[in-house]
């Protein structure tokens, strides 16, 4: 089965390399990423954010030189989210994206809901990244 999808993306005015080394470190999750998490500590190696959803683990993916933030959040219920998350070169800057998938049992409107939380966590992440000298 193929789930629906959409790819939210946005510029920076920043080096992808300075870009990436922010995004990745989980402790900088509350700064931007309010659909995610509002506070974060590791615990036992894993990271333990609390969220909308309630408490939720999340583990990113290893260091890289590709840019590639991939993150997997496993939500109270036991169910993993896979989250697709990207920062390439664009010109003097670069483009973010972040890939949804309407899971199983989310309707339309909860998917719209929650590309606009994505966007709005890109947005947020652009300001502070672009405010960062």
């Amino acid at each position: 089965m193929l789930y629906p999808s959409r790819t939210v993306s946005i510029a920076i005015a920043c080096a992808w390399q300075d870009a990436y080394e922010f995004a990745r470190q989980p402790q900088n999750l509350p700064q931007w990423a309010a659909g995610l998490s509002s506070g974060i500590e590791c615990r036992g190696g894993e990271w333990i954010a609390e969220s909308p959803m309630g408490t939720v683990k999340v583990a990113m993916t290893g260091v890289n030189p590709f840019g590639v933030l991939d993150h997997e959040v496993t939500l109270p219920s036991g169910e993993v989210v896979h989250n697709p998350m990207r920062v390439m070169p664009n010109g003097s800057g670069c483009e973010l994206s972040f890939t949804l998938f309407q899971r199983d049992g989310m309707d339309a409107d909860a998917f719209e809901r929650d590309a606009a939380a994505v966007a709005a966590d890109l947005r947020t992440l652009k300001t502070l990244l672009e405010r960062t000298p």
